[in-house]
Formats: structure tokens, C-alpha cells, sequence
């Protein structure tokens, strides 16, 4: 088992444990592969949720230029309650985990067919 697949089982985990929800595995490993090589570097693979540059990053890098979604309040209301989710706590929220979370939220799997 390589190092990704250890890191997709450790997001599937969070998924099932933390956010209370099932994952679709084959999505799952989709985003991962998506988010390259950020999910080896510490600081990369995880969202700093408290920090509003950072939640402005994930707008505009993953749900606008990825998803092709228009920017909107919605936008960031589905990230809030997507750190909601995770939990507030919750001191690594691996950013697989939250974009996996923001593309079943806005129904975009086909982003990733």
C-alpha cells in the first residue's frame, strides 16, 4: 500500500468518524489525485480554516477555477458548513476532505467522471 492510498484511508476514516458521512471511495481517491502533491507537504494537505485568506483560497482555487462554480455568497456558506461538519475542533482538516465534502455538497462528482 503506497503512501496515497495510506492518506485515502486516513481521509475515508475522517469522513466516516468526524463528519459522520459514508465515503464514495472511488470520489474520494478522484479529489486526492486532484490535490497532488499538496497532500505530501503538512502545511499544504490541510485547510487552516481559521484563517480567511485561506477559506478565500479555497473559493476561488477549488470551487470557482475547479468546480467552474459562479462566486457567490453561497460559496462561502458551503465552506463554513463544511468546517462545520468537520468540526470546528478539529485541528487537521485534511483539505482532500473538505474539497471531497464541497463537490458532493454542490452535486459536481462529474467534475471528477
Amino acid at each position: 500500500m503506497g503512501k496515497r492510498d495510506e492518506l485515502i484511508a486516513q481521509y475515508a476514516d475522517d469522513l466516516r468518524n468526524k463528519c459522520g458521512m459514508t465515503p464514495d471511495m472511488d470520489l474520494l481517491t478522484k479529489v486526492t489525485i486532484g490535490c497532488g502533491p499538496a497532500i505530501y507537504n503538512a502545511d499544504a494537505s490541510t485547510v487552516a480554516a481559521s484563517q480567511e485568506s485561506e477559506l478565500e483560497t479555497v473559493k476561488t482555487n477549488f470551487l470557482v477555477k475547479k468546480l467552474g462554480l459562479a462566486d457567490s455568497p453561497a460559496l462561502m456558506d458551503a465552506i463554513n458548513q463544511v468546517i462545520e461538519t468537520y468540526g470546528k475542533s478539529e485541528r487537521n482538516k485534511y483539505r482532500a476532505v473538505v474539497y471531497y465534502m464541497l463537490t458532493k455538497h454542490f452535486g459536481k462528482e462529474s467534475v471528477y467522471g
